[in-house]
């Protein structure tokens, strides 16, 4: 979509994207992958670069993905000096919601009809599952099982509950109202707005 401004050089066709960076918002939209956090991440660097006091608005509408993918942007946001505010818009699922949790607290939001769903990181049915040999398998199991503990470890952290709580609470897809979200601790306050 464009965007027609006026500036003191006359008029611009902007994209809208541009003109939401602009305006330090970043979206992470649809699914979490190694493309999409790469764009993420590159805007976030760029609106650092740009000033590092004004804060920066991450605007989720996610249903989850990749975990390695969703561990390199979590550990993004952990390390950037500029303050962020996330927000919650429509859903905040799997992945996205431990992103939506890592927020410095009292800079985690979301809109007051939106959602996060939780649940132990799972073997996705397109990948055609799990084969090999016996030994190959238990190494799979083995590895999912050490996501599991490390992901758990990480909504512990953030949400300042503790790890058994966090076990049960991922044992099956969690879904939780903004009220609810607020509550067990993935965001802090209910908006109206972005």
């Amino acid at each position: 979509m464009q965007v027609i401004k006026k500036t003191n050089s006359g008029i611009q066709n902007l994209s809208l994207d541009a003109v939401l960076l602009d305006r330090r918002k970043v979206f992470l939209s649809g699914g979490i992958d190694s493309e999409s956090v790469d764009l993420v991440v590159k805007q976030l660097l760029f609106l650092e670069s740009m000033d590092d006091r004004e804060p920066i608005q991450l605007i989720i509408n996610s249903p989850g993905g990749e975990v390695l993918a969703g561990l390199y942007l979590y550990d993004q946001l952990k390390g950037m000096k500029v303050p962020i505010d996330i927000y919650c818009a429509e859903m905040a699922a799997s992945m996205a919601a431990i992103l939506l949790a890592a927020g410095k607290k009292g800079h985690r939001f979301i809109l007051k009809h939106s959602k996060v769903m939780i649940h132990e990181p799972l073997i996705s049915s397109s990948s055609g599952g799990i084969s090999g040999s016996a030994s190959s398998i238990a190494k799979s199991a083995e590895s999912i099982m050490q996501t599991k503990r490390d992901l758990v470890a990480i909504l512990a952290q953030d949400t300042g509950r503790s790890e058994k709580e966090i076990e049960k609470a991922v044992s099956y897809d969690n879904f939780m109202t903004a009220e609810e979200a607020v509550k067990f601790g993935i965001c802090d306050k209910i908006v109206e707005r972005i």
